[in-house]
């Protein structure tokens, strides 16, 4: 089985001259997931090379367990100092995708012709994508036989009240929640901060950082219900 996990390369927050990136926990934490059991699994981000870790994510009342790990473990923190670059990847190659969040991937990957066009073949595809906490932001253009992929759709993503907390609803370039509704999905949520995750068909969204372990262990059940039913 062969997963591609996908960063930000963007570490610019908006014009606040504070810096953003990928949310620590949200890349780790998905990251042991693939690994321990034991995938084929391949890390890109739009720049290649290491990706910009969001300084908020790593600060002493955000560690979780997967953080903790993750530093202190050689190999993911040579497999994220070396990611490939994005243009270089082809759905292809891979079973399934899945998008790392934090604010960073709402200025480059929500945008990213690249990113657009790798979304839109792995879904072609038959395959299944999954995308936690902003990551699901990144789907605003990606669209599935003319209309947008998430139209229709049951999905989660972080939430207009968790953007109020942490007080960005008026630096980021746009609110998660109210983009995915105004494409016509079916936005469900859970209280702030709680674990949550949805699958609906081939698409699996998490709603926050807290949501990453459970979005990864959705998108390996699903490719494990997948690779048994081929077989049967």
């Amino acid at each position: 089985m062969r997963i591609l996990q996908v960063l930000t390369s963007h570490d610019q927050l908006g014009n606040t001259g504070r810096k953003t990136g990928f949310w620590l926990e949200e890349g780790a934490a998905p990251y042991f997931v693939f690994r321990d059991a034991g995938v084929d699994l391949t890390l890109a981000s739009p720049k290649g090379g290491q990706p910009p870790i969001d300084p908020k994510s790593d600060m002493p009342e955000n560690q979780t367990p997967a953080q903790v790990r993750f530093k202190k473990d050689e190999k993911a923190l040579n497999a994220f100092a070396n990611t490939l670059k994005l243009a270089d990847v082809k759905a292809e190659d891979f079973d399934t995708v899945f998008y790392t969040g934090g604010h960073g991937p709402m200025w480059d990957l929500a945008e990213d012709p690249v990113s657009i066009a790798l979304l839109e073949s792995f879904y072609n595809s038959g395959k299944p994508i999954a995308l936690v906490c902003h990551s699901p932001g990144v789907l605003r253009h990606v669209k599935y036989k003319g209309e947008p992929l998430v139209k229709g759709k049951h999905v989660t993503g972080f939430t207009n009240g968790e953007e109020e907390e942490v007080k960005l609803t008026k630096v980021v370039p746009f609110l998660v929640e109210d983009e995915l509704l105004r494409l016509g999905a079916i936005f469900e949520k859970k209280a702030n901060w709680e674990p949550f995750s949805i699958t609906d068909g081939r698409l699996i969204t998490g709603q926050n950082p807290a949501s990453s372990t459970s979005t990864a262990q959705a998108l390996m059940k699903l490719l494990g219900e997948r690779a048994a039913s081929a077989s049967a």
